[in-house]
């Protein structure tokens, strides 16, 4: 059996990953399902890398990029989850394997290694031949920033706008606590390369669709607040998705806006998946750890603090009175 290997992403860059790739045919990236922008930017941006670093090796990347990812370099030719089939290798990323859709999940049962990327504290590293973490870091895309330094990757624009997606979308624009002096650093650094920042920050952050502004609007005015305050939690149907014409990307931005309301410590977005299968979207000001809650909610949960995921195997209908029932309570004890 080959040792596993588990390398930390900072100062020398282990080859474990890369020596994997090297010995395989076919390798196949991906982020959980309902990938974000750091998942995409850091899935793309290794693409690339192991495309000059591991050349005739078959790199794909898993998933749909939607209306908000579709136009970066590479995501046209990323290969829909129904679409995966059979690889020596899979390697998530921004993301652990527990998130995964069941078409991802079963190519990554049947692969002969598997890795992971990833920065986020609550992420459990068992079921990995190689595992790259860093809890330091801001981004996973900062993570693989790190890996094409160390691969001797040379930074070009397409790769830049890659890992400034996902560096954007995880610091919320530099705005939240995550962004440190080495994230503006590597920042710059981007910027040298003559990306267009302010046309990505406007694609990534905030430019909606209409079904988007009229989604967000239907949950804002259907939002519930509860423990004085300090809950707010709304739900998002498939029915409602059906009738607005809307789609899993339109939902970005919905629970920050929720947790950017005076005097809420928790938020709360329930979307629907389907038949008794439900996503929660959390957010926090700082007081409640959401990456725990989500792992109390949902063995395969997890994030960061302030933001953080679970799916619950429950009805809709059920969900938010789970939820009052369990967080009304811990956030009134609260002082």
């Amino acid at each position: 059996m080959v040792e596993k290997v588990v390398e930390k992403v900072v100062g020398p860059v282990e080859t474990g990953l890369l020596d994997r790739v090297r010995q395989s045919t076919a390798v196949l990236l991906t982020g959980p399902e309902g990938p974000d922008g750091d998942s995409i930017g850091a899935c793309l941006a290794l693409q690339r890398l192991l495309s000059v670093a591991a050349p005739g090796v078959r790199v794909d990347v898993a998933g749909s990029p939607g209306h908000r990812y579709g136009w970066l370099p590479g995501a046209a030719a990323m290969v829909p989850d129904s679409r995966v089939g059979a690889y020596d290798g899979v390697v998530v990323l921004d993301g652990d394997k527990t998130r995964l859709c069941p078409d991802v999940e079963r190519a990554f049962a049947g692969a002969r290694w598997t890795g992971i990327v990833d920065h986020h504290r609550s992420t459990d590293l068992g079921g990995y031949d190689v595992a790259l973490f860093d809890p330091a870091a801001e981004s996973t895309c900062g993570m693989v920033s790190a890996l094409a330094k160390g691969w001797g990757v040379p930074l070009d624009a397409d790769l830049a706008t890659l890992l400034y997606v996902g560096i954007i979308f995880d610091t919320g624009g530099f705005r939240y606590s995550n962004t440190a002096a080495s994230t503006h650093r590597l920042a710059a650094d981007l910027l040298e390369t003559g990306i267009d920042h302010a046309h990505i920050m406007l694609k990534v952050l905030v430019e909606r669709r209409p079904a988007a502004l009229r989604l967000m609007a239907r949950l804002l005015q259907e939002a519930i607040f509860l423990a004085k305050g300090r809950l707010a939690m709304t739900t998002c149907t498939l029915a409602m998705m059906r009738e607005i014409g809307a789609n899993g990307g339109d939902l970005e931005g919905v629970v920050d806006m929720l947790q950017h309301t005076e005097g809420v410590d928790l938020a709360v977005v329930v979307v629907e998946r389907g038949p008794d299968r439900v996503k929660l979207s959390l957010r926090s000001s700082g007081r409640v750890d959401v990456a725990a809650l989500a792992r109390s909610l949902d063995p395969g949960g997890g994030g960061h603090a302030k933001a953080a995921g679970a799916t619950l195997l429950t009805p809709v209908s059920e969900v938010i009175q789970r939820l009052s029932s369990t967080l009304v309570p811990m956030l009134d004890a609260l002082p």
